[in-house]
């Protein structure tokens, strides 16, 4: 039986995603891979803890997470221009950090101009985080709690095979009130700010807080992606050089859509 045609991807000017976590148990590539495949740039931004390395003992991989690393390379053939920023989770790669492999390049930080003559600091935003998280072995329990406590929500799961997939659990619950406990007020934005001020551009755009956001409450553009393990957000710059969050669809399945969403007001 042949397999049905997908329509062809919406396309836009750029594409910025954060916090995949590929490897990690957290990660729901389904969603990723059914994303990618309804949305597609010239310029995608992969925007820190794109592939999780904290947990080489344990990794949890899928076919789904092969077809998106197929779908990427596909598209670098087809002449899209790959930008990895290393964020935390991933700071291994930054072995190959100012490497050039075919349109794919590998850097901390880099600098996104818009078609508007916007400037645009892209980075991570691990370095603006308290000083009490930077510490390497804070984070990397905080890693292995969240494997251990996923795991155990993967094994509640199997066992309630009558639950909704799509529903958010107690524990996946719990794990999201800590995130956000961690991000809680904005002094992280404002470090963030600061940064692309000092580099002089005209706004910041990052993920590492699973946060999405879109907004100028400080002065100048603040970005922030969103993540694939609890908000399933993207950004995405159209051909005017307006920015907009994108939301993932709940659904797996590609051709269900997905909602545009906190699109940045036009200047006056």
């Amino acid at each position: 039986m042949d397999m049905p045609l997908l329509p062809p991807p919406r396309r836009h000017r750029s594409l910025f995603l954060s916090d995949l976590h590929l490897g990690s148990r957290g990660c729901r590539a389904d969603r990723i891979l059914a994303f990618l495949r309804d949305h597609t740039a010239p310029d995608i931004y992969l925007v820190g803890d794109i592939l999780d390395l904290w947990h080489p003992p344990f990794p949890h991989w899928t076919p789904s997470h092969d077809a998106i690393l197929a779908l990427l390379l596909g598209r670098v053939q087809q002449g899209t221009r790959i930008h990895y920023l290393t964020g935390n989770h991933d700071a291994a790669m930054r072995v190959y950090l100012g490497e050039h492999f075919q349109r794919i390049t590998v850097a901390e930080e880099t600098v996104h101009e818009a078609a508007d003559g916007k400037r645009y600091l892209v980075t991570h935003g691990d370095a603006c985080d308290p000083r009490i998280l930077r510490f390497h072995v804070m984070t990397r329990i905080g890693s292995r709690l969240d494997w251990i406590l996923r795991n155990l929500d993967g094994r509640l799961k199997r066992m309630r095979r009558t639950a909704d997939p799509e529903r958010r659990s107690l524990i996946e619950a719990l794990l999201k009130g800590v995130d956000a406990a961690l991000a809680f007020g904005t002094a992280y934005e404002e470090r963030l700010v600061a940064r692309a001020r000092r580099a002089g551009c005209d706004g910041v755009i990052c993920g590492h807080f699973h946060k999405p956001a879109l907004h100028e409450a400080h002065g100048l553009v603040y970005a922030n992606c969103g993540d694939w393990v609890d908000s399933f957000t993207a950004l995405a710059e159209d051909a005017t050089g307006q920015l907009t969050l994108l939301q993932g669809s709940p659904l797996p399945e590609p051709a269900s859509g997905f909602a545009p969403a906190f699109p940045l007001p036009a200047e006056a």
